[in-house]
Order: C-alpha cells, then sequence, then structure tokens
C-alpha cells in the first residue's frame, strides 16, 4: 500500500498482532483502523506544505505583532515603523513575508501605502490579538 511503511509494527497493527507498543495504544490504533486509519488523517502534500509555508510567515515576534496592529486597523508603514520601533528595510523584510503568505494586502493611497489583513490574515489576526486579551 502507498503511503504505509512496511514494517513489522505497520503490519501487526493493521493484523492485530503484537509490535512491542503498549497494548492500550495498539488497541486505540486497531480501533481506528490500524496503521491505514493513522494514514488517512495525514495532510496531502500541498497542504503540509501551504501550513508549513504559514507556520513559518508566523513564527516572528515582529511579524505578530504586526499582524496584532493590523487586526486593529489597517496603517501605513510610517505608523507600523513607529509603534515597533522598527528601521524601514527590516519593516519592509517583515511585511513581505506576510505578503508571500498571503495574510497582508498594501493598497496605494496617494503617496502612501496602506496595510490591511487579507480574509486569512483577518482569521490569523484575530487570534494573535486574541492571546493579549487571554492572557490579561
Amino acid at each position: 500500500m502507498a503511503g504505509v511503511p512496511e514494517d513489522e509494527c505497520s503490519r501487526v497493527a493493521v493484523s492485530g498482532k503484537g509490535c512491542g507498543i503498549p497494548p492500550e495504544v495498539e488497541a486505540s490504533i486497531n480501533a481506528s483502523g490500524g496503521i491505514e486509519g493513522l494514514v488517512s488523517h495525514l495532510p496531502e502534500d500541498a497542504e503540509a506544505r501551504a501550513a508549513a509555508s504559514l507556520f513559518r510567515a508566523l513564527a516572528d515576534p515582529f511579524r505578530l505583532k504586526i499582524l496584532a496592529l493590523l487586526a486593529v486597523q489597517p496603517l501605513c508603514v510610517c505608523v507600523i515603523r513607529s509603534v515597533l520601533e522598527i528601521s524601514d528595510s527590516r519593516l519592509s523584510y517583515h511585511l513581505s513575508i506576510l505578503k508571500k503568505a498571503g495574510l497582508i494586502a498594501g493598497e496605494q493611497s496617494g503617496t502612501w501605502i496602506i496595510y490591511r489583513l487579507t480574509e486569512e490574515g483577518e482569521r490569523v489576526g484575530g487570534m494573535v490579538a486574541g492571546w493579549r486579551a487571554e492572557g490579561k
């Protein structure tokens, strides 16, 4: 079977024979369809890559703070820079990562670029903003 390793334990969990794992774990595995059942819960490769990309974009305190700010309202770069006390180049780097991840979008307004959360960014930004509220 594709995607299922052919070692003793994978055959055991499917066939119900012991493989050196605790009996309650083996019983639970067998009750959920054996190794095949576990494999059926894995995300597809494309889904896993997309999730990993999102997690990489969220794996920086500055980027989380940017999302929290934008969860309050759309902002121009100068306000974000001022609040976070971050250099232009560093802010530009973080904004580009968030844009590539589809979490924020920038809209030209005269000489300014106003950043806002995308639909996906609103979902994530709301969670980020919620962490602060829960921490109080």
